[in-house]
């Protein structure tokens, strides 16, 4: 089957959400050798939201995509496809999308999960999207979700600090752009990875490797930090160039929020100021493949994002994987 030309997939509604307990930088601090100063030089991250004892993944995701479809005017019943990007699943199996899928009242449907860590929620778009493109769905709910503080080390100073827990969601829904010059909706998306580079993040555990062990993120930041720099600043020229764009075209860049000098990098690469930057890594630190959907929903929320606006995802991630997309909102 081949993709109809005359069908985009148009964001129609964002939801959010964050666990309630903050941690701030200087509760870290005081049971580990760190400090405010030295995370935020480094991360730009202040703070982040810590899942309580019992919430899951699931719980997470579930809130997200009810206040999605709600900004949407829709119900779980109008979904025919709900795609979940995490690396943190309630269990090994079943995929946590059917526990969402259930939990929304949702009716029978293709539900599955998507693992590409920081660069889930771009995966997950990019298949939802050419989902909608073949005429297989109508509307797809899109999650990023993740309970980042349950494999981590919290005596590891290099990855406690960075990481948070959080969801965030998008109702994609199938249009024709009905002879508009610019029609709304998701132009392009750009997937790589390469397992060569699989030492530089990964998690030392799994039930084929490690049975019965979860395991806890190890990082070489440094290395992740260099391939960060040139894989985006590749993809994002992918991305422009599909699309006859420079980098000044761009209304938002909506960043993966992992390290506020990545993002800062490549807004200058684009020559894009920071008043056309979407930043919330400050206030959230790096929720994985929630990241980059939390910070639509709060950009969303509060106005920044308009219809017709060139909007620019982009997003690395263990694998190593990494991403970008390309939205007329």
């Amino acid at each position: 089957m081949s993709a109809r030309r005359d069908v985009r997939s148009v964001v129609v509604g964002c939801g959010g959400y964050l666990p309630a307990r903050i941690v701030a930088n200087a509760d870290l601090a005081a049971s580990m050798e760190t400090s405010d100063e030295w995370i935020t030089e480094r991360t730009g991250i202040r703070q982040r939201h810590i899942a309580a004892d019992g919430e899951k993944t699931s719980d997470l995701a579930r809130v997200a995509a009810e206040r999605a479809l709600k900004a949407a005017g829709l119900a779980a019943a109008d979904v025919d496809l709900l795609v979940l990007a995490t690396t943190t699943p309630d269990e090994t199996f079943p995929a946590t999308a059917v526990r969402v899928q259930s939990a929304l009242g949702m009716g029978p449907c293709p539900a599955f999960d998507v693992q590409a860590v920081c660069s889930g929620f771009v995966y997950a778009l990019a298949i939802a999207d050419n989902f909608i493109r073949l005429g297989q769905a109508r509307t797809a709910l899109v999650i990023g979700a993740e309970t980042f503080s349950r494999i981590l080390d919290w005596k590891d100073r290099g990855t406690a600090v960075l990481f948070g827990d959080g969801a965030g969601a998008v109702v994609l829904r199938a249009a024709s752009p009905g002879g508009a010059a610019l029609p709304r909706g998701i132009l392009t998306t750009h997937l790589h990875a390469d397992g060569r580079f699989h030492d530089a993040l990964y998690v030392d555990g799994g039930p084929s490797s490690t049975p019965g062990r979860v395991g806890v993120v190890k990082m070489n930041g440094r290395e992740v930090f260099r391939h960060a720099v040139d894989k985006l600043s590749a993809v994002v020229e992918e991305a422009l160039t599909a699309n006859g764009l420079k980098g000044t075209d761009i209304d938002w860049l909506v960043p993966h929020q992992a390290n506020r000098r990545i993002i800062d990098g490549m807004a200058r690469k684009l020559g894009l100021g920071p008043d056309r930057v979407v930043i919330t890594v400050d206030r959230h630190a790096n929720t994985s493949a929630a990241s980059i959907p939390l910070a639509l929903w709060e950009a969303h929320a509060d106005g920044r994002l308009k219809p017709g606006q060139i909007v620019l995802l982009e997003a690395i991630g263990g694998g190593l994987t990494w991403g970008a997309a390309v939205i007329r909102w």
